[in-house]
Formats: structure tokens, C-alpha cells, sequence
């Protein structure tokens, strides 16, 4: 589904981003990444979509190589992939119905988009998106007048309404309270399972990560330092991924705190 063989990712002012990563995600999996501010894991989920380019080794997305992909190519490939961000990223004064729908502009001609004249089955996918997050109730209510937890719910929907084959979510829960960090990790947990969609999670907080994640990466310093079951990993090898002590800040709870 996801590979990436030796690849690197280094920004113009040469710091390396990602440094000679190789691993292979397979279809269906569910996989949280981990580790310090900076070790690399934005960068490693704007690979797999191209947001990001690799300037050593390979990205592949279906078989489909990342690197040196065309325009078309590239275009083709993000509409697979459903992005869910930190920042919610939605229209505040467009409802949110509207913003769902934005996850089906690669499938409609620009002028439906333009005039907001959707086909009744796109429609139809967003309300079944929305129905699926557990805020159809919200259809027709301005974004900006819903909670944090609501507008990322939104995003989820946004993703899910592309029909997508993979799922990236960069931080999804880092702007959230600890209650409603565990539903959105719950709905993208359940979507993973129900819809068999292939999900690649960057998370901060350790606790979280225990939770729900079932395949871990750690990444330190653009590195890939760990692979393997969330079971199997303890305290002590959280500190080599992290290169230090956990702190209270690590886990969910002592963030709170």
C-alpha cells in the first residue's frame, strides 16, 4: 500500500527532515507515528501524498511512485488519500455540510463546485460521512459556530467523503481536551476497522498512542528508530525514540494536569 525505500527529505535550509527512512504500511493497517517536535513525522505523512519532496529514495502509493510524478499524477493520487489536520482547516462561515463536500472537488466539474450545485449522490456521501462521525445534526450549521471537537468530527467527514483508500492525520488531536481527544481517536479507531482503511496518525501524546495504536513508528532526528507492535514497547524504549526522560507533557493526562 505505502512504501518508502531509503527516502530522504532534506528543506532548502539544509536541515534533513527525513534521513534514509525505509518501511512498508501495509493495506488496512492502522499506524501511529511518534516522537519529538521536529523528529520528522509531519514530513513523513506529507511524503506519502507529495506535499513534501523526497530527494533521495522512493515513495509508492498503490505501486504508484511519489517521486518525480507528474501534475496529473499527483492530482490523481491526493484523491485517494484523505487528508485530516491539526487545524481543522475549514471554511468558518460555509456550513458544514459545504465543507464536507470539498472532499468531493477532484470528483465534480469546477463550475458545480463554483455554484454549489452538487450531484445528489455526492450529497448523499457527505451526509453518510456526517452520519458516520455522529454530527448529521450539524448539518446546516455554520463551522464556526461548533466546538473544536465538532470541527475536527467535520474534518473526519471532509476525509471520509473522498472515498479515500488511505487516511493521514497530522496531530489530529493536539488542539483537543482529553474527552474528546478519546472520541475523535475512537471514531478514527472504529473507521479504520469498519471501512478497512489504511490510517497513518502522527500523535504527541504516549498515552494516546497505548491506547489505540496497534503498529508504532518512531522517528528521532528524521531517523526511524522503532517498528514494530505498541505492545511490545516500554518506557525504556520510549526514551530511545524520544532521546530523554518522558514527561508529563508526553502523556494526555499529565497535559492536563
Amino acid at each position: 500500500m505505502i512504501e518508502f525505500t531509503e527516502a530522504s527529505v532534506v528543506y532548502p535550509n539544509g536541515f534533513r527532515a527525513l534521513d534514509k527512512v525505509s518501511l512498508t504500511i501495509e493495506d488496512g493497517e492502522f499506524v501511529v507515528v511518534v516522537g519529538l517536535s521536529g523528529a520528522g513525522k509531519s514530513t513523513l505523512l506529507r511524503a506519502v501524498n507529495g506535499l513534501v519532496p523526497i530527494v533521495e529514495g522512493s515513495v509508492k502509493v498503490h505501486g504508484q511512485e511519489v517521486v518525480g510524478a507528474t501534475a496529473a499524477e499527483l492530482r490523481e493520487l491526493r484523491s485517494r488519500i484523505g487528508m485530516i489536520f491539526q487545524t481543522f482547516n475549514l471554511v468558518n462561515r460555509a456550513t458544514v455540510v459545504s465543507n464536507v463536500m470539498m472532499g468531493r472537488l477532484s470528483k465534480v466539474p469546477r463550475w458545480r463546485s463554483i455554484l454549489g450545485m452538487w450531484p445528489a449522490q455526492d450529497k448523499e456521501l457527505a451526509l453518510q460521512a456526517l452520519e458516520r462521525v455522529g454530527i448529521v445534526e450539524k448539518t446546516y450549521e455554520r463551522a464556526s459556530n461548533l466546538s473544536g471537537g465538532q470541527q475536527q468530527r467535520v474534518g473526519i467527514a471532509r476525509a471520509l467523503a473522498q472515498e479515500p483508500t488511505v487516511i493521514l492525520a497530522d496531530e489530529p488531536v493536539a488542539s483537543l481536551d482529553p474527552v474528546t481527544s478519546h472520541m475523535v481517536m475512537r471514531d478514527l479507531q472504529r473507521i479504520n476497522r469498519e471501512l478497512n482503511i489504511t490510517t497513518l496518525i502522527n500523535l504527541h501524546f504516549l498515552d494516546l498512542a497505548r491506547q489505540y495504536g496497534k503498529r508504532l513508528i518512531g522517528l528521532r532526528d528524521g531517523k526511524l528508530v522503532y517498528d514494530g507492535d505498541i505492545n511490545d514497547v516500554d518506557d525504556d524504549q520510549f526514551r530511545e525514540i524520544y532521546g530523554r526522560a518522558i514527561t508529563p507533557d508526553d502523556l494526555l493526562e499529565g497535559a492536563e494536569a
